[in-house]
């Protein structure tokens, strides 16, 4: 079976929160219960929570951020990768990768052609993970995290 995103509802809400990442790993991303509160808080439409499925087996959590006013003065908005939880039993499976590839579908969809992330730098956090898929360091820092850009070509 290929992987597949499923929305976040009532019948999945604890598989979702079940996802753990590897220990030692959790510094580097929140886990998905604060996620799924940061999502409720926001206004309809900018978080965009998913539980990422193997058939029906569930192998991670991403969260996009959608439209939002990167600076908070209305010069900006953005769009990108909020969160990427994957499974610990899961990772190097090719996962991460669907995950960042599914959002950066989403965001075509909806006429965006630049994908966003942020990560923990250091030796263990996700930095070469999103270097390999082509994201580039823009120079900016969202507080203590590296901000990354891939272009998603014509929108």
């Amino acid at each position: 079976m290929a992987p597949h995103l499923e929305e976040i509802t009532p019948r999945n809400f604890e598989t979702a929160i079940g996802i753990r990442v590897r220990p030692g790993q959790e510094h580097a991303v929140e886990p998905v219960e604060r996620s799924l509160a940061e999502a409720y808080v926001h206004p309809p439409g900018v978080a965009w929570p998913r539980l990422i499925l193997d058939g029906t087996r569930p192998v991670g959590f991403l969260m996009a951020f959608l439209d939002i006013d990167w600076y908070g003065d209305g010069s900006v908005r953005r769009s990108g990768l909020w969160r990427l939880n994957i499974a610990a039993g899961e990772q190097g499976r090719g996962y991460g990768r669907f995950a960042v590839a599914s959002v950066g579908a989403e965001i075509r969809r909806r006429g965006g052609s630049e994908l966003y992330v942020t990560w923990h730098p250091g030796a263990d956090g996700p930095e070469e993970f999103y270097l390999r898929l082509g994201f580039g360091k823009n120079g900016e820092r969202s507080g203590e995290q590296t901000v990354g850009v891939l272009g998603l070509g014509d929108a």
